[in-house]
């Protein structure tokens, strides 16, 4: 039926599985993605990190689970899940920092004293408090869930709820059904709210650390028939006919729908005129990005972590070794595919990941077209869906100061100027004076992406986006070498 990904929000997840979901419809796989941020600790973020994913997220799995083997489409399982994950919010509450396997236990909370509102990967929560009895803090996290302020979950007084009190990996179940009693008659008497179904265990754990969470999840009848639905999973409180379930259980991969030969990808040993000009374009841009390295890492010292230019150097220069061997030029689809491949491969990061979904989304839209010969809409198209795929798995958009800032104005230059009627070549160069000036404009912009988010606005006025710059390079450039064959020729 296709294949729903599941994912929790934090960046490198949702760019790692939309890496995944890029590259598996790109081999004809069906696939859908969807999002859960059900923390309930932090205030709204005015950028695009957003609420966390925490234990919320195992009921959203339930409801998903319950609806694929009810035999749903794909859409409607991926619609439940998603409607799942809107009514539910979490709050963590922990009285240890976990263990990292190897290193000394930190004690950053020092003794006495307790953290509210945690993630799941032992990172701080929003604040440290001194130890409280567990009637007063099972009080305030149900509060802070249910907060008519904020509406984190639209619940009301009269709703009917599920509730999930989930241990952190070093609570005890008795201690669990502690806090699980207390929450039940607070949901019951102060917020008015009709508790249909208690799950009380470890579900979501981080490491060893001791601690637990609470999950309300506002809940319809589809709801609770989906969390009613028998299952095998191992942890979930209610087996099926009383059995114990099993350990594991086995998951048949289905064989791969790679319509592509297996043969290793060569360069072609004669180029037709596209991949004679598209090797030219590769060769520039990428050469473009290798002059730039120390005026990105400039700027990035200035924004960020200082090494943008480094790691696009990188991209660049495993892109003209590769390019002599493995890419098939006359085939631009699987050309750009190749590019992806040679920079997530020794970029690492943020940078390698967002430029792979770039380039996996473009291959699968360049895909769509049986003809050998790229039309100048074609590549508009494949722009366009690279764009899309980035800001869909990264959440970013214009004006939020990234390298989109450069593409989306490049992006509708290029349509204008097509749609008007003006020469491919002409257009792609007029496009990329706007990538330029796009990239130049983010000096005056706000960042709400990335570590620069965390800078100031005055610091951020001293310095363009370098990785909005380097997207208008290696554009300009590329831009610039077609123009040159073309007139060569």
């Amino acid at each position: 039926m296709g294949c729903l990904l599941i994912v929790k929000n934090y960046t490198g997840d949702r760019l790692n599985f939309g890496l995944a979901a890029e590259q598996a419809k790109s081999e004809g796989y069906k696939i859908e993605m969807v999002i859960v941020g059900d923390d309930c600790a932090l205030p709204p973020s005015q950028g695009i990190a957003g609420r966390r994913g925490l234990a919320g997220t195992i009921l959203v799995h339930k409801v998903a689970g319950a609806a694929a083997a009810a035999g749903l489409s794909l859409s409607d399982v991926a619609a439940e899940a998603k409607h799942a994950s809107e009514m539910v919010g979490t709050m963590g509450v922990a009285l240890s920092v976990c263990t990292l396997p190897g290193q000394v236990t930190s004690d950053r909370f020092g003794p006495g004293k307790m953290e509210l509102g945690l993630g799941i990967h032992g990172e701080p929560g929003a604040e440290v408090t001194d130890l409280q009895p567990v009637d007063v803090v099972v009080s305030h996290v149900l509060k802070q869930i249910l907060s008519t302020e904020t509406h984190y979950v639209p619940i009301t007084r009269g709703s009917r709820v599920v509730l999930m009190v989930n241990g952190l990996g070093g609570t005890p179940v008795m201690e669990l059904m502690i806090a699980a009693g207390k929450a039940v008659p607070k949901l019951q008497l102060e917020h008015g709210l009709a508790v249909a179904r208690v799950y009380t265990g470890s579900f979501m754990t981080s490491l060893d650390m001791a601690g637990f969470s609470i999950s309300i999840m506002k809940a319809d009848q589809t709801i609770l028939q989906r969390l009613d639905a028998p299952t095998k999973a191992p942890c979930w409180p209610v087996g099926v006919d009383g059995d114990h379930p099993p350990a594991k259980i086995p998951v048949p991969v289905p064989p791969s729908r790679l319509t592509r030969s297996d043969e290793a990808l060569s360069r072609p040993q004669e180029l037709s005129q596209q991949g004679y000009i598209l090797e030219a374009a590769i060769e520039a841009a990428a050469n473009e990005v290798i002059s730039l390295r120390d005026s990105l890492n400039g700027w990035d010292s200035k924004v960020g972590d200082g090494d943008c230019g480094s790691t696009m150097f990188r991209g660049a220069t495993a892109i003209l070794e590769d390019m002599k061997k493995y890419y098939p030029l006359n085939d631009a689809a699987e050309t750009v595919n190749e590019i992806g491949s040679s920079m997530t491969k020794v970029m690492g990061g943020t940078s390698g990941i967002i430029y792979d979904i770039f380039c996996k989304a473009a291959y699968a839209k360049l895909k769509e077209s049986t003809s050998p010969v790229v039309t100048a809409k074609q590549w508009v198209d494949a722009l366009e869906a690279s764009i899309a795929a980035v800001s869909k798995y990264g959440g970013a958009r214009a004006g939020y100061r990234t390298l989109l800032d450069a593409l989306i104005p490049a992006l509708e230059v290029l349509r204008e100027r097509l749609d008007a009627g003006d020469d491919p070549v002409v257009a792609f160069v007029l496009s990329s004076e706007a990538a330029l000036s796009g990239a130049e404009s983010t000096k005056h912009m706000q960042a709400q992406a990335g570590r620069s988010s965390y800078i100031s606005g005055e610091i951020l006025a001293s310095a363009p986006d370098p990785g909005a710059m380097a997207a208008a390079a290696w554009y300009r450039a590329a831009a610039l070498a077609v123009k040159r064959k073309f007139q060569a020729s």
